[in-house]
């Protein structure tokens, strides 16, 4: 299957791209480039923490729905059984 990127003669990035990318960031941020990879790893273990924090909700959210659907389960079998 063909895909659009391959038409438009956009296949995977080789090495000899790779190289050219890395001698053009050199070029472009010379001295300031460990500064910029730094920054940039920090960026990411931010996103990171952030990811996490929302995942944590999420699952404390969804244990306190399922709290709530036992115990109405427990309420309705109690009932049923009362009548």
């Amino acid at each position: 299957m063909t895909t659009l990127a391959n038409m438009l003669g956009f296949g995977g990035i080789g090495w000899q791209e790779l190289l050219v990318i890395a001698v053009v960031a050199v070029l472009i941020f010379g001295r300031r480039l460990p500064d910029v990879g730094r920054s940039l790893g920090q960026g990411l273990v931010e996103f990171k923490k952030g990811l996490k924090g929302v995942k944590d909700d999420v699952s404390e959210a969804v244990d306190g729905a399922k709290g709530v659907a036992d115990e109405a389960n427990t309420a309705g079998q109690d009932a049923g059984t009362e009548a």
